[in-house]
């Protein structure tokens, strides 16, 4: 990707634009984005003329952030399992009739504290199932190369949400009430409905294979993600930035109405500041991939980041720390979007959602833990000293980069799907739950290639544990110099099965002709069920 983008071919921020359904939807979360943000200003009015009006007012929070940690997980299995778009149509429908539930007891006066949180909790459980399929649509939306552009974008319509929804709300709450942003909430994700009912998703070749079961889908899911080292490498990438950046954000409310003695309207103008930075660093950022590779804009933007914090913590001038936001913001655009992309350039269809509600939770929990982190370290010694080492450990994950860099095949690798694989031909069919299933398969290379060979092998082995195995070993016969064993294990026919129809893409497909054409002969396969006393296979 970093090639392609240096020789002047990336595209355009607003490439993805130019597809209608992907026009439509943008527009209608970014009404949806506004609406979330305007209850949540409203519900917070609501609560805070209410006794312990302090703990209410945050639990609006936790009731809203809190399923997104906790679903993240479930929600990208569902997503990965069922239909997405039914799933989005169903779960937003939901969350318009409970935002409209709402709208209508607050008309009423008989919503309660204990009312509105549990119905923002809703709400919330809401977001956390959609959110991983929202992620995982974007494929279909738009062609792979504009996949970066489309996390740029989905990144400014969040912060543009940021910036505009509590505006609005604290207008339109000092005027009517809450009732009013409740009601226009509800309204949004109808918006959202509309949008997705009309769009047409191009549906892949039925699969013979009945849906996964959840638990065993979570499970293969975890197992993807262990055995992808680029994978793993982009979320240590979210890990060492979100953890110390968190503290601006934790900290941003203290220093606005203690050191620049700002009211609620002016920490309102401050997150609006991050919020045009964001916007800036979309308009931009087509630009700064043709011209930087995703680790140096990693690295420029965390020391950007940690520049903007050292500024929040030691300039008491409202215009100076305005401006450094803006910054703050465009460096956050940056960093977020990339990670976004390259999650979704790494991850193949059939596990996309689970991968992306993996670094979800990475990037909600780096938020949750890197708030109470700071909050405690400003609370032992005080604001300016924690600003001040989150600042200095941003400028230490700048460095990491030249130590832990995004993988160079991010946007490279063909996650085509492939059934290259011959179906296994067996004396009798085994039953789908059958296992565990054990897959010999026997090499013979000459004695030059077998540095090559068993190099190209480590790969195979990652790919077979991506999609499903539990072991992978590669064994030299002792009896035969030059023949090799690749053995793997399965927990059932049915994950087998998988493998064969499903799991394996293009880019697999050309590491193992590499390595089978090392061989002399052709390969040979054998497959071994477990066999049981209930179950006795291959004859009476």
């Amino acid at each position: 990707m970093a090639d392609q983008i240096r020789q002047g071919t990336e595209p355009s921020t607003w490439a993805p634009m130019a597809s209608a359904i992907f026009r439509g939807l943008w527009f209608a979360q970014l009404g949806s984005n506004v609406g979330t943000w305007m209850q949540t200003v409203g519900a917070q009015w609501m609560l805070v003329n209410e006794p312990n009006a302090a703990v209410l007012v945050s639990l609006v929070q936790v009731a809203t952030t809190l399923p997104v940690m906790l679903l993240s997980l479930p929600s990208g299995v569902l997503a990965d399992l069922l239909d997405r778009r039914h799933l989005l149509i169903s779960v937003q429908t939901a969350m318009a009739l409970t935002a409209g539930l709402l709208a209508v007891l607050t008309w009423a006066g008989v919503t309660t504290p204990v009312v509105v949180l549990v119905l923002l909790f809703l709400m919330g459980c809401g977001q956390a199932l959609t959110a991983p399929a929202w992620q995982a649509i974007q494929p279909s939306l738009v062609p792979r190369a504009q996949i970066p552009a489309a996390a740029a974008l989905g990144g400014m319509n969040v912060n543009v949400g940021r910036a505009v929804g509590p505006a609005i709300a604290g207008v339109l709450v000092s005027v009517s009430g809450p009732t009013l942003v409740f009601g226009l909430n509800a309204l949004s994700f109808i918006g959202v409905v509309v949008v997705l009912i009309a769009w047409r998703e191009k549906k892949p070749a039925a699969q013979a294979l009945p849906m996964e079961r959840p638990v065993a889908a979570l499970g293969s899911g975890l197992r993807f993600i262990r055995n992808a080292p680029a994978v793993r490498r982009i979320l240590l990438r979210s890990v060492l930035f979100i953890v110390p950046a968190s503290a601006l954000w934790a900290l941003l409310p203290v220093v606005a109405h203690g050191a620049l003695h700002l009211e609620s309207a002016g920490y309102g103008g401050l997150l609006g500041a991050l919020g045009l930075g964001a916007v800036l660093g979309a308009f931009g950022l087509s630009r700064l991939r043709m011209r930087f590779s995703a680790n140096e804009l990693m690295a420029a933007s965390a020391i950007v980041f940690g520049g903007a914090t050292v500024g929040l913590a030691l300039v008491p001038s409202v215009i100076v720390v305005a401006l450094v936001l803006i910054l703050a913001g465009t460096a956050w655009l940056v960093v977020l979007s990339t990670l976004n992309s390259s999650m979704q350039l790494m991850l193949p269809n059939w596990v996309r959602a689970r991968g992306l509600a993996a670094y979800m939770v990475v990037f909600m929990g780096g938020q949750a833990v890197g708030s109470l982190l700071w909050g405690g370290v400003a609370g032992l010694t005080d604001t300016v000293w924690a600003l001040i080492v989150s600042a200095i450990l941003l400028g230490i994950c700048a460095m990491s980069v030249a130590t832990w860099p995004l993988p160079p095949t991010i946007g490279q690798l063909d996650l085509t799907p492939s059934a290259h694989w011959p179906e296994p031909a067996l004396a009798f069919e085994p039953d789908p739950s059958d296992g565990p299933v054990m897959v010999l398969k026997t090499y013979q290379v000459a004695a030059e290639d077998i540095d090559s060979f068993t190099s190209l092998m480590c790969k195979v082995g990652e790919a077979q544990q991506r999609s499903g195995a539990m072991q992978w070993g590669l064994f030299a016969d002792g009896n035969a110099p030059g023949r090799f064993v690749e053995k793997f294990l399965i927990r059932s026919w049915e994950g087998h099965l998988r493998q064969h129809q499903e799991r394996n893409t293009a880019a697999v497909q050309a590491v193992q002709a590499q390595a089978e054409a090392l061989s002399i002969e052709r390969p040979t396969v054998r497959h071994l069920i477990a066999a049981t006393a209930n179950a006795p296979r291959g004859g009476k």
